[in-house]
């Protein structure tokens, strides 16, 4: 059957790995380090904190260091009135976190299935950058891709325009018509590729209604649906 993309751009978080159960496992061994019992209801709320920031980087209100920097002392100063220093506990989480590398459903058939049937593959991602290349790498999920796109590395961030032109630039021979972006998130990879004009296909396994107006080209429940699409 004739491919209709050639270039596939694939979301790794919540996308191909895991980031909940790796973030839980993390956040266990730190809360561990500190002495304290991280419970279901800390969790939750520190999980809901951590994607707060996070969209807040996606619109540029702040950056990767303001965050870094803030996420910890705010949220155990917050829960605990506890003072604790970024500068340590940092370093930690981000070593615990890039531990886990669980796999999503389904996502070791997908990357098989596609890279047999000729697609070229690259990883487009907003996560930090040694704690992405040691989870691709202890997956075996590196293996898969032509090339990893990191913004930590490359100093522009999904979902702006930017970051995709460094990706279309980098990609020797790239056709937009025949490029798809792969993804779980609405404002970071489905805005991301109409921002830069590309089709996309949202990833979307709990069946969450999309109200906002980032608009994916497909939408699928299950990995194993992007075959007979790409």
């Amino acid at each position: 059957m004739k491919k209709k993309y050639d270039t596939l751009l694939f979301d790794v978080d919540d996308t191909l790995l895991d980031f909940g159960a790796a973030e839980t496992q993390a956040l266990g061994k730190l809360f561990n380090d500190l002495g304290i019992e991280l419970d279901a209801e800390i969790e939750a709320s520190y999980k809901s904190y951590n994607q707060s920031l996070w969209k807040k980087l996606e619109v540029g209100s702040i950056t990767r260091k303001q965050l870094l920097a803030t996420r910890f002392p705010t949220f155990f100063k917050k829960y605990f009135s506890l003072d604790v220093d970024a500068d340590v506990l940092t370093p930690k989480y981000m070593n615990y976190l890039s531990m886990g590398h669980e796999e999503v459903c389904g996502a070791r058939q997908l990357l098989t299935s596609l890279k047999d049937s000729g697609h070229k593959m690259y990883v487009v991602s907003n996560g930090n950058l040694d704690v992405q290349n040691q989870r691709l790498r202890d997956s075996g999920f590196g293996d898969y891709f032509e090339r990893i796109f990191i913004s930590e590395k490359m100093g522009v961030k999904k979902p702006d325009k930017e970051f995709f032109d460094v990706v279309e630039r980098s990609i020797e021979g790239f056709v937009p018509e025949k490029a798809v972006v792969i993804g779980d998130s609405l404002t970071s990879d489905i805005k991301g590729a109409n921002n830069a004009g590309l089709d996309s296909v949202w990833f979307n396994p709990n069946g969450i209604r999309n109200e906002t107006e980032n608009k994916p080209t497909y939408e699928v429940k299950n990995l194993n649906e992007i075959n007979k699409l790409v």
